[in-house]
């Protein structure tokens, strides 16, 4: 079974790279939904051109950069993707009867937080979210805002309510990031931790101070 992994308009495309890595890395087999806001996100973040019939291509483009921007970072082998257009209502997330292992927003934009809060399902990705919490599979949205207003908070609070795993993709320095990459690698290891599932994407704390001072580990 697949992770749906949704990426909305917020900025933050990096995080859903090294999401996405990882689980590939993992062996876990990923159901993709990009939302037509997010298109424009990774265009102005990355220069990349996301389109239907050359998804595998992009995505094999946007996968291999870093998080500094630098193409050719990271090899990659899609393994197990498929993609599916946000705005097919008819595509397998949108059933309850599809199975998945759940569902990982990253980023997830407040407009997007709003949308599935609600349960508007105004695309495949809020769709695909709201099946996720009515079949009580993991829901896992990686908040990327700053300020949050109260409409905001009220937002997340519901989705905290109704099951839904709420992390803020909110860099830590304990782990001994001296790269963007490894900032970027932190966030997307939380919401791994998040959906319960294995990397070895930043080195965790171990009980001992100082640890941060030194080179960063994994």
């Amino acid at each position: 079974m697949p992770w749906i992994v949704g990426v909305s308009g917020a900025s933050g495309t990096p995080y859903a790279a090294a999401v996405l890595r990882a689980l590939l890395a993992a062996g876990e087999a990923v159901d993709l939904v990009v939302s037509r806001a997010s298109r424009l996100t990774l265009l102005d973040e990355t220069g990349i051109s996301f389109r239907d019939a050359h998804w595998q291509d992009d995505l094999r483009e946007w996968l291999a950069r870093g998080a500094d921007g630098k193409p050719g970072t990271f090899e990659v082998d899609l393994g197990a993707t498929r993609y599916w257009n946000a705005g097919d209502l008819a595509a397998g997330p949108s059933s309850g009867s599809y199975a998945a292992k759940g569902m990982l927003i990253v980023p997830a934009s407040t407009a997007c937080v709003a949308g599935v809060a609600l349960g508007l399902s105004k695309d495949l990705l809020q769709r695909a979210a709201s099946v996720t919490l009515k079949e009580r599979r993991p829901l896992v949205v990686a908040v990327r805002e700053a300020p949050l207003n109260g409409q905001t908070l009220r937002h997340l609070v519901a989705l905290d309510d109704a099951g839904a795993a709420v992390v803020p993709a909110s860099p830590a320095f304990y782990a001994g990031a001296t790269h963007i990459q490894d900032l970027v690698d932190f966030v997307a290891g939380r919401v791994l931790d998040a959906a319960g599932v294995g990397h070895g994407l930043y080195r965790r704390w171990r009980g001992e101070l100082g640890g941060g001072s030194g080179s960063a580990g994994k």
